[in-house]
């Protein structure tokens, strides 16, 4: 900018020219591109058992106010059970693995977790916790979502069946009409895919062992799925 304004002939020196240039607010630090390690295409095998392999990811809708608020989804990739929709205006790294400790205590770890390549998956907190509790983490390619596909199929049909269904005044409303779809989607609805058996039905024919699955409960209303948000 000081060579440019000398080049046109203007004769005043860099700390006047940094000055003027501060006051305009022209200071704004560039934002660098993130970024990320090569993502090796990993085939999407359907686990032979629960608790192999689950996969996670964000959605995003707005409350008839306009306030926004997020999803966080979770599925078994072997029989389709969605585990736990996290809801509220913030869900942070922190919070996703506050409430996946909680989803652990009940359900046990997978040995591998399927997601994107969101700011929350690839921090340092999320990295940690799975560390810690000796999960894999499994990216895919970045602006490759089929790869990801059943838990794109499941977003596809929550929203669809929830979000663009309802008109939602509060958070509490988005919580209790998703509860209840849980409810119906884990344990009523058959699914093609599984023989039209509905996922708790698959699971119990096939290893005749019940999992602990979503139960409309004040305990779990409480201390599950629907925590405020914090960092």
């Amino acid at each position: 900018m000081f060579y440019l304004l000398r080049a046109k002939g203007y004769l005043w020196n860099h700390k006047r020219v940094y000055r003027v240039y501060v006051m305009m607010r022209l200071n704004i630090r560039r934002k660098r591109k993130r970024r990320l390690p090569a993502r090796v295409k990993v085939p999407h095998i359907i686990p032979v058992n629960c608790n192999i392999t689950w996969s996670m990811d964000f959605m995003q809708d707005t409350l008839i106010s306009g306030k926004s608020f997020r999803t966080f989804n979770v599925i078994d990739d072997h029989n389709r059970e969605a585990l736990m929709i996290g809801i509220d205006t913030s869900l942070s790294a922190r919070r996703i693995v506050r409430d996946l400790d909680k989803l652990i205590q009940w359900r046990g770890a997978p040995q591998v977790v399927r997601v994107d390549n969101g700011p929350e998956f690839t921090s340092a907190v999320f990295d940690s916790w799975a560390r810690k509790h000796k999960i894999k983490i499994c990216f895919i390619q970045p602006g490759k979502p089929t790869q990801n596909s059943l838990i794109e199929r499941f977003n596809g049909s929550y929203r669809k069946e929830v979000l663009d269904a309802h008109l939602f005044f509060e958070l509490n409303h988005v919580r209790d009409q998703t509860q209840t779809w849980l409810w119906n989607y884990n344990n009523v609805r058959p699914h093609k895919s599984l023989g039209y058996k509905t996922p708790v039905d698959f699971i119990v024919q096939r290893s005749k062992t019940r999992f602990a699955s979503l139960i409309i409960d004040q305990h779990l209303r409480e201390n599950t799925i629907f925590e405020s948000a914090s960092v």
